[in-house]
């Protein structure tokens, strides 16, 4: 048995997750039931384990937690050190950020040359954000604390370590093609979460 098999908490969004996956509904109607689970979810933090919170003192570290065994869904630890940030990137697939702990600052791009910079929001611990390529899927995430780790807990649409994505070129708008992998390279493809 692994240490997130054993939290109710995390179980429990598991199954919430996969019921919504599971579903024919909008996309809109599919992150709006995620994101009430993980609501639910970062309502405490006693079941993320250890490991899945460390940071890295040059790179945001980006943690597997779970993921389904037909790869529907990903669930995801992100950590950030001080002042460390994301390039600008996509996702190529929807997605659902719940904060847990700290803040992190969400800058939403357009395309353009240059890159046009939108809205940008603020998360506390218990909020959410969706990201997808219907409702907005270009952005750049950072830590907004100046003396603390922050951590967030993200589910997307697929193994999100495997997908190929872009990231852009703030002066150009100019993509370029990565695939981002997981900090915990020895957590194969389901990570601590290898549920039956």
């Amino acid at each position: 048995m692994t240490y997130l098999e054993d939290q109710p908490a995390f179980r429990a969004f598991i199954e919430r997750v996969d019921g919504a996956v599971g579903q024919d509904v909008p996309q809109r109607r599919l992150l709006e039931q995620v994101g009430d689970a993980a609501r639910v979810l970062v309502a405490s933090d006693e079941w993320l384990p250890q490991a899945a919170t460390l940071p890295h003192p040059r790179y945001y570290q980006q943690y597997l937690l779970y993921c389904d065994p037909a790869e529907r869904f990903s669930v995801v630890s992100f950590v950030w050190g001080i002042g460390q940030s994301t390039p600008i990137h996509d996702h190529m697939t929807w997605g659902v950020i719940a904060m847990l702990r700290g803040a992190e600052t969400g800058q939403r791009y357009a395309l353009g040359s240059p890159m046009r910079e939108q809205e940008d929001a603020v998360l506390h611990p218990g909020d959410i954000e969706f990201v997808s390529p219907e409702v907005g899927d270009i952005h750049k995430v950072s830590n907004a604390c100046a003396d603390q780790v922050s951590i967030s807990i993200h589910t997307y649409g697929g193994n999100i370590g495997r997908i190929a994505r872009h990231v852009y070129d703030a002066a150009s708008g100019e993509p370029r093609e990565f695939i981002s992998g997981y900090a915990n390279a020895d957590a194969g493809t389901r990570g601590y979460g290898r549920f039956a």
